[in-house]
């Protein structure tokens, strides 16, 4: 039997078939701004985590005060209760609990209060650990003044990390490496400053701890192979990566509120080989997360063979069934995230893009319009909207009403921008529909390049 196999082992390799080799630790962090995820969706996750053959995931929620601003301060027990019922719920689901805190702001490295301060996050580690916590990580992201400057120094970092680790795996034989985020964590921000912030960090910290890094930006359209290896090189270590994605805690309007714009498309455009781990952050919207976490469970179990839009088209079959196909037309016009400084995710709604540019290119040259695609996917926005509303389980229609009426009315303003060209006039409603959906939009934006473009260009020319 054990020749047979070797056979069959040595036909396969030569016929060049490809084996799939997931990243070694891959999962979920809970890293963003904004209101936390509740226990319930923390205890699903592990679950969803189980099914998806995801195997760790990081407590860090930003506004946590616990994790950042009162990171000194042990968790009262009511919260240390509720921590240990997610440790083992993870741990009955396969997944690696890693406890995180962000101690960089006010953190003291040197002298007596240097030493304060270690020994107080040494008793907060040993806190969580009595409650089952076998894995730790310490960020130092986010820590620049207003003008842009470093407050810590790299060295000073790596030597307090190295350190602690140290002090741990002596207290603690069973703990893992710690997990790290350096302040400078993406690639333009390395080699954009002059202060050796990323080089002593490097040089200095123990090869073993592991090192996140999310790309060009913080929110970056994609990591290829070539960037990824020269990151890895700086670092001398092959780095973890923290994907900015679907979270967005940065979807802001002028003078709106956060989470305008949801983040319904796939994980794409991610290293193929020598990830050690990979996280996926998603966003407030716990339920609505699951569909870009699935397609990056996809992902991360087999880079090399990952299909991003098959990969989408299954989680959204798997996650809503019957609706799986009017929630495709609503999550296509929600995919793309993108403002000053960051670009991610596929282009919202391309068919729509193209028939919409067809329609008004036939227009600006006098052309009879080829209006049946554009009327065609105009009458499945709406469609799909009106299911979605009325069928969406309460959990979910609860995370996405307000981007769904805004699909309603994106979807009659289309219609309605269409019949204008037709007629050559602009039709009276298009334009207080229009105002409606300016004044919605700091709660509800989507499809900004598709729909709410094709609206805006025939105001311009019918105006």
């Amino acid at each position: 039997m054990k020749k047979f196999l070797l056979t069959v082992l040595i036909a396969l390799l030569i016929s060049g078939t490809s084996f799939a080799t997931p990243i070694p630790m891959r999962g979920v962090i809970e890293g963003f701004y904004g209101e936390l995820w509740t226990n319930k969706n923390r205890l699903d996750l592990m679950n969803f985590c189980r099914l998806n053959n995801l195997n760790a995931y990081i407590y860090a929620p930003k506004d946590d005060p616990y994790h950042r601003e009162k990171w000194r301060v042990s968790y009262p027990k009511s919260k240390l209760a509720e921590l240990k019922n997610l440790v083992e719920t993870a741990n009955k689901n396969g997944v690696r609990f890693i406890f995180a805190i962000s101690p960089g702001q006010t953190l003291n490295y040197i002298g007596e209060k240097g030493d304060e301060d270690f020994n107080k996050i040494l008793r907060k580690l040993d806190s969580v650990y009595d409650i089952g916590v076998r894995n730790f990580a310490i960020f130092f992201d986010d820590l620049k003044d207003e003008n842009g400057v470093h407050h810590e120094d790299g060295k000073l970092q790596a030597e307090f990390l190295n350190k602690l680790q140290a002090a741990l795996r002596e207290k603690h034989y069973d703990i893992e490496p710690l997990i790290t985020v350096p302040t400078e964590y993406y690639r333009l921000d390395m080699i954009q400053n002059a202060n050796n912030y990323t080089v002593d960090f490097a040089q200095t910290l123990n090869k073993r701890i592991v090192v996140l890094y999310t790309g060009d930006g913080v929110v970056c359209d994609g990591i290829t192979n070539e960037d990824f290896q020269a990151a890895c090189k700086i670092y001398e270590r092959d780095l973890g990566i923290w994907w900015n994605y679907p979270v967005n805690d940065y979807a802001l309007t002028t003078g709106g509120n956060k989470n305008s714009k949801l983040a319904l498309g796939a994980i794409e455009k991610l290293p193929t080989t020598n990830v050690q781990a990979i996280f996926f952050n998603p966003m407030g919207q716990y339920e609505l997360s699951k569909i870009a976490l699935a397609t990056g469970a996809d992902y991360s179990n087999s880079p090399e063979t990952y299909d991003a839009e098959k990969s989408w088209d299954a989680a959204l079959i798997a996650q809503f069934g019957k609706l799986a196909p009017a929630m495709k037309i609503f999550a296509s016009h929600s995919r793309h995230m993108e403002n000053s400084w960051a670009k991610v995710g596929a282009a919202d709604a391309p068919e729509f893009e193209a028939a919409a540019n067809a329609v008004i290119s036939n227009f600006l040259e006098g052309k009879k319009l080829d209006s049946y695609q554009l009327s065609v996917l105009i009458a499945e926005m709406e469609k799909s909207a009106a299911t979605l509303l009325k069928n969406l389980p309460p959990e979910i229609l609860i995370e996405c009403k307000p981007q769904l009426e805004q699909f309603q009315r994106l979807a009659q303003a289309s219609r309605l921008a269409l019949q204008s060209l037709s007629r050559q006039t602009l039709a009276p409603q298009l334009k207080a529909l229009r105002e409606e959906i300016r004044l919605e939009e700091p709660n509800a934006i989507l499809s900004e390049k598709a729909a709410l473009k094709f609206i805006d260009d025939t105001i311009y020319l019918l105006n």
